[in-house]
């Protein structure tokens, strides 16, 4: 009888158990509502499981937190395989320090249920990028290529391919490349165990081979290898050694994983360009997988936004700037020195933390707010324009532009129209010797409305240069603004009330 009821409880307390690992993890608006407890079985029913790590009453978290949740109705629409999730850093804290997240707001993809390598997701400012970014990211990670015909297909997808040749395709390290396949989403990656493509390029081992233009380029034996190691290899040798910006090679330099870019601004059909150019090749060599080296030439009508967004001019030429993409800060040689030494010793200067950013702006002039239009600077553009109070329209000047100079009295008359009313910024900056953390998309002069509301919105005008007409823009933007204002304002609201009680049921 005692072994009976034993038995019994025992067989109770297991059934009790495949409940709870059964059990449904909640949701609000088909966002997981993830925790220390059913954190890990979430990823183990997810492939693809998006978190966004927020602090529910942090102003930066608010909207991303719409943002999210649009991203979520989107992907739920579209039937996607991934799912999201969302972890509430102030009640989870264990878990977010288990996770090392040390920033929020967050997102980080976990992908075929391991947790300890996410990728992180830079882009949390709207939905539509994080949709984007999630599609770059959708599908397999790299072709099975089975023939010679299927190889130049392939091969046609790009100026450069990565190709894994092994001789079994289920063994460990195929895994390590499909690993590496998903990290570095911007090249096409094809796997392969045939025969005849091991015999076309005389390889007898697991080996990922760069080929560029059809051409085998560079080749890394795997042999214990790891994710690291063939990352580090691809990094090192995706780009060639100086690449000259044009629209081919643009969005390879853009989206390159190596975000150090030694930039050489000059005029390739000036005496000394290519004595110059070989010094530039000669020292990228050295850098090479630490700091992408790229040439643009001035004298190339086509490269006129690049240089416009590194306030470049034509008679400047040649000018070396160093930039990291992660944050856009920019260094510039202080020298008109293009020797190897001098080159050399500012990459590692930089790459050391020595180096001085070339962070431009204007001291604040005394009594900048006291005049109708209001002079902004560097230092005080974006607590102006992103002023969610005000409604602020700025004209974008260079001071030796004509058709800038032009637009001067028409901006004082525009001032002067709207002088009695206070929630109104009329406003201009000389963007030659200001830097300011926004691509104007054209040349100058530029006007661009930023209306009064949360999200950092900049609406362009490209209307006629009259006062009439950028009254009634401004008019119609404004109206747009207050109505946008008051959904803001009630999401808000309704967020943060959720929340309270949400605690308060806690309590």
């Amino acid at each position: 009888m005692k072994t009976n009821v034993v038995l019994c409880l025992s067989v109770c307390v297991y059934l009790i158990g495949a409940l709870d690992e059964r059990e449904s993890i909640p949701e609000e608006n088909t966002i997981l509502i993830l925790t220390k407890n059913n954190f890990g079985r979430a990823l183990e029913q997810h492939d693809r499981l998006l978190v966004h790590f927020y602090a529910p009453l942090s102003s930066q978290s608010l909207g991303a937190i719409l943002e999210f949740r649009k991203a979520a109705s989107a992907l739920k629409d579209a039937e996607s395989a991934v799912r999201l999730g969302e972890i509430d850093v102030n009640k989870e804290k264990q878990l977010a320090a288990s996770l090392n997240v040390t920033s929020v707001p967050s997102l980080q993809l976990y992908l075929s249920g391991d947790k300890h390598n996410p990728v992180y997701c830079p882009v949390l400012k709207s939905s539509s990028s994080i949709l984007t970014w999630l599609k770059r990211r959708d599908g397999p990670s790299a072709d099975i290529i089975n023939n010679l015909t299927h190889l130049e297909t392939f091969m046609d997808e790009d100026e450069l391919v990565v190709l894994g040749l092994f001789k079994d395709l289920e063994g460990d390290i195929v895994k390590v490349f499909y690993e590496v396949a998903i990290d570095i989403a911007d090249l096409p990656f094809g796997v392969t165990g045939s025969h005849e493509i091991f015999s076309k390029y005389d390889i007898s081992t697991d080996t990922v081979l760069l080929i560029r233009k059809h051409k085998p380029d560079e080749r890394f034996e795997m042999e214990k290898s790891t994710k690291e190691d063939v990352v580090e290899f691809i990094k090192q040798h995706e780009m060639k050694l100086v690449t000259e910006y044009n629209g081919m090679t643009a969005s390879k330099i853009l989206n390159s994983v190596v975000q150090n870019h030694l930039l050489l601004f000059i005029n390739k059909a000036e005496e000394g360009f290519k004595d110059i150019n070989r010094t530039f090749e000669t020292t990228a060599e050295k850098f090479r997988g630490k700091v992408l080296f790229v040439m643009v030439d001035v004298n190339e009508t086509r490269n006129g936004r690049i240089m416009e967004y590194f306030r470049v001019r034509v008679e400047e030429a040649p000018v070396v700037r160093m930039v990291n993409l992660s944050n856009n800060v920019q260094f510039q040689l202080a020298s008109d020195q293009f020797d190897k030494h001098s080159l050399s010793e500012f990459c590692l200067n930089y790459l050391e933390g020595k180096a001085k950013p070339k962070l431009q702006s204007e001291p604040i002039p005394e009594n900048w707010d006291k005049q109708p239009v209001k002079e902004l600077v560097g230092m005080n553009f974006e607590k102006v324009a992103f002023n969610y109070d005000k409604n602020v329209i700025i004209l974008f000047y260079a001071p030796w532009s004509r058709e800038s100079r032009v637009l001067f009295p028409l901006w004082e008359e525009l001032a002067q129209h709207f002088s009695e009313n206070e929630d109104i910024v009329v406003a201009e900056i000389d963007v030659t010797a200001n830097d300011i953390n926004l691509h104007l998309g054209e040349k100058y002069p530029s006007i661009k409305f930023f209306p009064a509301v949360y999200a950092e919105r900049v609406v362009p005008y490209s209307g006629k240069q009259k006062l009439k007409a950028i009254v009634k823009f401004m008019e119609k933007e404004i109206k747009k603004a207050k109505r946008d204002r008051a959904e803001e304002e009630e999401l808000r609201k309704q967020y943060i009330n959720h929340h309270k009680a949400a605690e308060k049921e806690e309590l």
